[in-house]
């Protein structure tokens, strides 16, 4: 699990849940993920080269980012609890295909220890997952499957089980 530095950029915050299920400071309307081999893109389809990449703005991601939470059933939802959801344009220059990433400690991992702490983090990065598809389409597919994958995170399921559901 890597950590941000104090000197590094927090980005905005757009969804937090307080461990009721409800989103505060939501997205408008309403672990990490990384795809191995750069030329594949999302489900075995071909990847766009540097030259080509899909165009979508900020904003237009980010509403799939909420989309796709709004996706989560709400009987998960209401156990998600002190979670962060972000969405950066670029992962760390040492991870450039880096999709998502969880940052905290797994409902799983809590104890009487665990007050007063700040958020988990869930990041979604909007760069990479627009270079590795080729359509809108993916761009929701790919984006869903990010998401999940995260938030499965902060309920302390591991890759390789994710893997195996086909959330790798």
């Amino acid at each position: 699990m890597a950590h941000l530095g104090a000197s590094q950029r927090l980005g905005d915050v757009r969804s937090i849940w307080d461990g009721e299920g409800e989103r505060q400071n939501g997205f408008p309307g309403g672990g990490a993920t990384e795809r191995p081999g750069a030329a594949q893109g999302p489900r075995g389809g071909a990847c766009r080269t540097m030259a080509s990449v899909l165009e979508m703005t900020r904003e237009e991601f980010e509403e799939l980012v909420a989309e796709a939470l709004d996706r989560i059933p709400p009987e998960l939802t209401r156990l998600m609890d002190n979670v962060a959801v972000f969405v950066e344009d670029e992962p760390p220059a040492e991870d450039p295909e880096l999709l998502g990433l969880y940052e905290g400690t797994p409902l799983t991992e809590r104890g009487e220890w665990y007050a007063g702490v700040l958020p988990d983090r869930i990041t979604i990065y909007r760069g990479p997952t627009l270079r590795l598809c080729t359509s809108r389409e993916e761009v929701v597919e790919e984006t869903e499957v990010t998401v999940v994958h995260e938030v499965a995170h902060h309920f302390g399921i591991d890759d390789e089980r994710l893997h195996a559901l086909g959330y790798g």
